[in-house]
């Protein structure tokens, strides 16, 4: 038998040592021998970036040239591919051409470069015959941008929804299983490392808005359209919208969807009821989770750790196998960045919120007097707004108001809105009405 040739390993430079490139040299090296099997040659990691070179860490940096400048790692010529971890917007896209530039392949986990600037990226790798690997940007460890790329090719996706941002999903969890209020669990998320000191990026669903532009531009293959998301965040969930959600059947969740319509495409993040008899809604604390809809598969539930440093590296690492497996195949027949060909993306139109349908989930407090419920519903059934449920639970002792909780059938966001502004108007609501998104997944 004819022995095989020993391929030459493909040498890494890694950007940023911190918890995802820790993790990712910890299982390179840890299963360096599978992985050689699966790639058909070894991959080692010969340098890598941090701010503080001196800094201890529990990593064997044995054979590593470690040094704080990353732009020297890039213009090495003994790095064979370049692995972005560092975050954020800029060195990182500066250091992401230039890479491309020197004739290096690149893997990165950064979703909000992907995001606002992966068009440029991907239009320039696509001209020097190269790949911008980026599986782990998106849900960690979930492979949710392969599965979308290449598992469900011969689908017509018809829409996807996601919990994809896990502080935002701890959170929810926490206040439903332990009946804790937003700023306890807020304060919890922090002191656990799920939330940053300023949590905004998360809990106002930025995060995830970044994540929905890129699985939808591979979904439906579209240009990546981060301004076209309309983004909402958890800020304004209560407990007492948690609670009224359960006793009516449902769990709150903070989804982003991607639906392509007759008449165009959805791009919206938002806290949503979604029934406790779909999958999704029982994705719990801090994993991530994301159904797809395919014409021939139907619905496809992939579930798991969406961060921390070994699930994310397991990404990294596969696509390090991806680009080596790809190297020699010819730059025209590859799989392309966002799933179709770059000269066959479709210009669909981006639907405005105001142009999308959604069942709501409605609560208001009224003077607790005759005539206030006759007021709202005759509002409701003016602008053709259908209801589904209506729940009045008895007020506190001494209290002058009392909850309404109205369920709605599907409806225009439009004639909501209008509707919404002429009940706050009323004189006997007596505060700000809070409206959610409902979502059966029938």
């Amino acid at each position: 038998m004819a022995r095989r040739r020993t391929m030459p390993p493909l040498r890494i430079g890694m950007l940023g040592l911190g918890t995802v490139g820790g993790g990712t040299l910890t299982v390179l090296k840890r299963n360096a021998d599978a992985i050689a099997r699966r790639a058909g040659r070894s991959i080692e990691v010969v340098a890598a970036s941090a701010r503080d070179v001196r800094k201890p860490r529990d990593l064997d940096l044995a054979g590593i040239r470690l040094q704080a400048d990353p732009f020297a790692i890039v213009d090495d010529s003994q790095v064979d591919i370049v692995v972005e971890l560092i975050g954020g917007i800029e060195p990182a896209r500066t250091l992401i051409l230039r890479a491309l530039e020197r004739g290096k392949h690149v893997v990165t986990a950064n979703k909000a470069l992907i995001a606002l600037h992966g068009n440029e990226i991907f239009a320039r790798a696509q001209e020097l015959g190269l790949i911008v690997a980026f599986e782990a940007a998106v849900a960690g460890g979930i492979p949710v941008i392969k599965t979308l790329r290449e598992a469900l090719a011969g689908n017509t996706v018809q829409w996807l929804a996601g919990i994809i941002n896990g502080t935002c999903n701890y959170m929810l969890t926490a206040m439903s299983e332990r009946s804790a209020q937003f700023a306890d669990v807020l304060r919890e998320a922090q002191a656990l490392g799920y939330a940053e000191a300023d949590p905004s990026f998360d809990i106002d669903g930025i995060d995830a808005a970044h994540k929905l532009t890129i699985l939808a531009s591979i979904a439906f293959g579209v240009p990546l359209q981060f301004e076209r998301v309309y983004v909402e965040g958890i800020r304004a969930v209560t407990l007492e919208d948690v609670r009224y959600a359960e006793a009516l059947g449902y769990r709150i969740k903070h989804l982003a969807f991607a639906v392509h319509g007759a008449r165009g495409i959805e791009l919206r993040v938002h806290p949503t009821l979604v029934p406790t008899r779909v999958m999704l809604a029982n994705v719990n604390g801090v994993m991530n989770g994301v159904m797809i809809r395919g014409d021939a598969v139907g619905p496809v539930l992939l579930s798991g750790a969406g961060a921390g440093a070994e699930p994310t590296a397991s990404s990294v690492v596969a696509d390090l196998v991806d680009v080596v497996r790809a190297l020699t195949a010819d730059p025209n027949n590859r799989v392309p960045h966002l799933a179709f060909r770059p000269d066959a993306l479709s210009d669909a139109a981006i639907l405005s919120m105001d142009e999308i349908e959604s069942a709501y989930y409605l609560r208001m407090r009224a003077v607790d007097q005759p005539g206030v419920l006759a007021d709202i519903t005759r509002i409701l059934a003016d602008s053709r707004i259908s209801i589904e449920a209506i729940r009045q639970p008895e007020p506190a002792a001494g209290d002058a108001t009392v909850p309404i909780i109205i369920l709605t059938h599907r409806v225009g966001e439009a004639a909501m809105n209008a509707a919404l502004a002429r009940i706050a108007a009323l004189p006997d609501i007596a505060a700000d009405i809070t409206r959610i998104r409902m979502e059966t997944f029938t």
